[in-house]
């Protein structure tokens, strides 16, 4: 399966190979296939103190390999370096050269290739009196090309007091002609404007040097997350006034009050240093325009992660929406509703007029309840509200009405009672008579059970479906609801398909019997998310209202029960449904205790929150994160496989990886903001975060054991 391409590239970011990080030892050089990494010096009037000396990790690249600025950009490392120096010695901060844009498909990054200087200054006390400045540096480098290496050196140098150090003269020579310089008299400011659109950073710097007037400028923040990197700024000269407008990451991890800048002007080598002082405030962090506060409070209690997908571009999210949902037929949460599209199937085979025009009407009504589920979702969350994908079933009032309704086509099915006996009489010739509406709400059923799962390729793309504009975003679904209901479109539209099946006889009687098992099964299904929601009185409190339904159906549905019958049992299953509902009411709005509220652990896990993922960052600890639901019966079918899988639980000890669980099954606003910082819109989403990186790997919908050690493998 082709991974979406940012996802493919963040992947490729975070994952190193296979190959460990290579550990030098102990030189002034350090060589490995990508690199060769050299602990230089420069001292032109010798080593001692107070004479000007430097010292700086040079870095010759493999063509196409490069390394990382302070801010890398959309993903990478800056490169860290560490020194061990004499008593009293002291090494300033690294002098960063102006940095180049990597482009890698939808992602920038800030960078370099080539041959790369990170100097700093060396100061020694007015008392050193060794013969020799000894110096240790441990340097940690990312290096990538179609793939990402981290690597680390020890290097040791030792320098002469009183001799000059000039062996990479030239390479400091050169190095002075892209370190950045601070323009006297620069000025810079920006204020934040929000809109429909989404937000903007309006920079406006006065005083740049004359000669970059009319040119086209880059802008390199040294804050991380605040930008979106690959936008292309709207830029405007004014005299010696420039002006762009940066669009905002939609999950920035911070609102700087200055934001420390390099800018440089086309075709030139060296930056300039401005500090652009943000006026006016800032929108809450992770916010769309319209979004509620709440949105910010939970993205600030944990480092940035950046979106796991980029704009796909909207052809190519409308191509994975289409195979995401040819691959939801493959769901274990939409077999029952299968199960139904092949009983009809049976009763009009050999009749293709009407066997096409249930296919078409099945489509229709597939498609539809995509888009108008898609519809709602994109305005309550235009509303403030906090909702991804499948949160029809975070409603414990909505699972209850599932469960009711596939008990009636499960008793349906079993002939306990006939819809045309409940139904009046012109409700139930216009149904004869219009058989095509059958058709049309079996395609409605398989949206309402289907639309919490998500199928390989429709993460990514629903993820970035909802940050599009609502015309384009309900395209995309629509593609969904096309994918999913192309097979049986397709098999109504071939007769040859159809002919399969065998004539229709005595055996039909006997499948429609069989088929009201799955009705049942998806009860129970329901009725064990709703006890996740509600608790046990919750659940019982549904089969009691079940029960009492189904009372009701065969009073009034049953066909061997005469008029009268019918009006003394309807009227007591009437009273009985109203009190078991007037009984069950308040246990079906109760909320049972979430575990991530009371950070239960079971089994090795405890529950997610943004403040424990950050106390593993920060005690060097990774962590997997399995964001799942009650109702998502792909990750019911994960966490009874795979992640109940001997090898991955060795190797998940092994590796003393932090195991936590965030449920969705009923809203979260946390966990919502958490899924959509990852661009995921829905579950399952499984996370793996290495020690000191806030970016996580993102695994596969449907996980494989292999697929879980491998990750973990690369720890």
């Amino acid at each position: 399966m082709r991974l979406p391409l940012r996802l493919a590239a963040l992947l490729s970011l975070c994952v190193p190979l296979l190959t460990p990080a290579t550990v030098a030892a102990q030189g002034a050089v350090v060589t490995t296939p990508q690199v060769r990494a050299e602990l230089v010096a420069h001292a032109p009037e010798g080593v001692g103190h107070g004479k000007p000396m430097q010292l700086a990790l040079r870095i010759a690249h493999q063509p196409h390999w490069h390394t990382y600025w302070k801010n890398p950009g959309d993903s990478g490392l800056p490169t860290n370096l560490t020194w061990t120096l004499p008593d009293g010695a002291q090494a300033g901060d690294v002098q960063w050269p102006t940095p180049k844009k990597l482009p890698l498909g939808p992602l920038v990054n800030f960078g370099y290739e080539d041959v790369l200087l990170l100097p700093v200054a060396l100061q020694l006390p007015a008392d050193f009196k060794a013969s020799a400045v000894d110096v240790k540096l441990a340097a940690e480098w990312l290096v990538c090309k179609d793939v990402c290496i981290p690597e680390s050196g020890e290097f040791s140098l030792s320098l002469p007091t009183g001799a000059p150090a000039v062996a990479h003269a030239d390479d400091f020579a050169n190095l002075r002609d892209t370190l950045p310089v601070a323009v006297p008299g620069a000025q810079g400011r920006a204020e934040v404007r929000s809109d429909a659109s989404g937000q903007t950073l309006v920079v406006t710097v006065d005083g740049l040097p004359t000669g970059w007037q009319g040119r086209e400028v880059a802008f390199f923040p040294e804050t991380v997350g605040v930008i979106l990197n690959a936008a292309k700024p709207v830029e405007r000269w004014e005299g010696a006034r420039w002006t762009a407008e940066v669009p905002l990451d939609p999950q920035r991890s911070d609102s700087p009050e200055l934001i420390p800048a390099v800018l440089v002007a086309r075709g030139e080598l060296a930056g300039a240093q401005v500090a652009v002082a943000v006026t006016g405030p800032w929108p809450a962090v992770g916010a769309t325009p319209t979004s509620s506060a709440a949105h910010a409070d939970a993205a600030d209690a944990m480092p940035a992660s950046p979106p796991a997908t980029s704009p796909l571009g909207l052809p190519l999210a409308i191509a994975f929406a289409l195979v995401g949902g040819l691959l939801l037929n493959l769901m274990p949460c939409v077999f029952p509703v299968l199960s139904l599209k092949v009983l009809g199937f049976t009763h009009h085979a050999h009749d293709r007029r009407r066997l096409l025009a249930g296919g078409l009407a099945y489509t229709g009504g597939v498609v539809l309840s995509f888009v108008a589920l898609a519809a709602l979702l994109i305005a309550l969350r235009a509303g403030g509200e906090q909702l991804g994908w499948g949160f029809q079933l975070q409603s414990p009032p909505v699972v209850a009405v599932l469960a009711a309704l596939f008990t009636l086509i499960g008793l349906n099915l079993l002939g306990v009672f006939e819809v045309g006996s409940v139904l009046p009489d012109s409700v139930a010739t216009a149904q004869a008579r219009h058989p095509l509406v059958d058709s049309a709400l079996t395609g409605v059923l398989a949206v309402a059970v289907a639309a919490p799962c998500t199928a390989p390729f429709m993460g990514a793309s629903l993820g970035f479906a909802l940050t599009l504009p609502a015309a384009q975003a309900l395209v995309v679904f629509a593609a969904l609801g096309l994918g999913m209901a192309l097979p049986y479109l397709a098999a109504s539209a071939f007769p040859a398909v159809a002919r399969l099946l065998p004539r229709p006889g005595a055996w039909m009687a006997t499948f429609k019997t069989l088929m009201a098992f799955p009705m049942f099964g998806t009860v129970v299904w329901l009725v064990w998310v709703l006890g996740h929601q509600t608790g046990i009185d919750g659940a019982a409190a549904l089969l009691g209202t079940l029960v009492a339904l189904a009372f009701l159906a065969w009073a009034l549905g049953s066909p061997t029960n005469s008029a009268r019958v019918k009006r003394v049992w309807g009227t007591v299953g009437v009273l009985l449904l109203g009190l078991t509902l007037a009984w069950a009411g308040p246990a079906l709005r109760q909320e049972a205790v979430a575990a991530n509220a009371t950070g239960t652990v079971a089994d090795g896990w405890e529950a997610w929150s943004p403040e424990r993922v950050a106390e593993a960052h920060a005690q060097g600890q990774a962590v997997f994160v399995d964001f799942t639901a009650a109702w998502c019966v792909t990750c019911q079918y994960n966490k009874r496989t795979t992640l109940a899988d001997a090898a991955v639980k060795a190797a998940f000890a092994d590796k003393g990886v932090r195991l936590m669980r965030a449920d969705w099954t009923r809203r979260d606003a946390t966990i919502t903001a958490e899924l959509t910082r990852l661009g995921r819109s829905g579950v399952p989403v499984y996370a793996l975060y290495r020690p000191g990186n806030p970016a996580p790997q993102l695994l596969s919908e449907i996980l494989s054991v292999g697929e879980v050690t491998g990750a973990l493998a690369t720890l």
